[in-house]
């Protein structure tokens, strides 16, 4: 047996060291350079994502965490206070992401068009929801007349829009939300999803039924929405005191 050469040895010690972490990083540099070549948007990796499970044979957990992170009330004041800190604009983004739950895909394709401002209270139609789910959802009258004012005379384009009138990319909604949570001191790990986990338990906290909840997050079947009703802890409250102190 021919022994190994001191570079064949420094190889076969650097392979062993490798990591789990490592090799997920590798996993993640090919995957991105895959994406870039054939320019995939964002909701076209998320689909690449499902097929390649679908096609691998590959399930989620029988045992899945119960729970979801949230930011309280007061953590998404300070969110959003240090976002308007920055910009009116990126203020004023990050709050409609929050009281619309909208995920990033969709609030990024809203267009002027898709909001009525006529109605009572006024509302937001999602054209791109995930799966095709198009719906409505109710905004706040004073957040609908801040949105009146940043559109000024605009009639048309996206609701929110990059100079070139384009939409803005999830990742630059995601670079702002993160940028707001540093400003403002947030230990937390803040993405722009978690403000939708973050209406999702106010609300039920503040009593709607979780079958509007259902409706609100454009969630097909309601055990999806349980989870939020797990993470409520203020309705558990309610119903605790309301059983005992009959």
């Amino acid at each position: 047996m021919t022994p190994e050469t001191p570079s064949e040895q420094r190889e076969r010690r650097g392979q062993n060291k490798k990591t789990p972490s490592a090799d997920l990083s590798v996993a993640v540099r090919e995957t991105e350079r895959v994406w870039r070549k054939h320019h995939l948007t964002y909701d076209q990796t998320k689909k690449v994502v499902e097929q390649a499970r679908h096609h691998l044979g590959l399930s989620a957990p029988s045992e899945r965490r119960r729970t979801v992170d949230r930011l309280d009330r007061y953590e998404v004041e300070q969110l959003v206070a240090a976002a308007y800190r920055r910009s009116s604009l990126y203020g004023l983004l990050v709050k409609t992401l929050f009281y619309t739950g909208a995920r990033v895909s969709e609030l990024t394709r809203v267009r002027v068009e898709d909001v009525y401002f006529d109605l009572d209270p006024p509302q937001v139609r999602f054209t791109h929801a995930k799966k095709g789910s198009d719906r409505f959802v109710p905004i706040l009258p004073s957040l609908a007349q801040e949105l009146r004012t940043h559109l000024v005379a605009r009639r048309a384009g996206h609701l929110f829009e990059t100079n070139r009138h384009a939409h803005y990319a999830a990742r630059t909604v995601q670079a702002v939300v993160q940028q707001a949570a540093k400003d403002a001191g947030l230990q937390k790990h803040v993405h722009p999803h978690l403000l939708r986990h973050s209406i999702a338990t106010l609300l039920l906290d503040r009593g709607m039924p979780i079958d509007q909840v259902q409706k609100f997050l454009g969630h097909r079947n309601v055990t999806t929405t349980q989870i939020y009703a797990e993470t409520s802890t203020g309705q558990m409250g309610r119903s605790y005191l309301t059983a005992l102190e009959r």
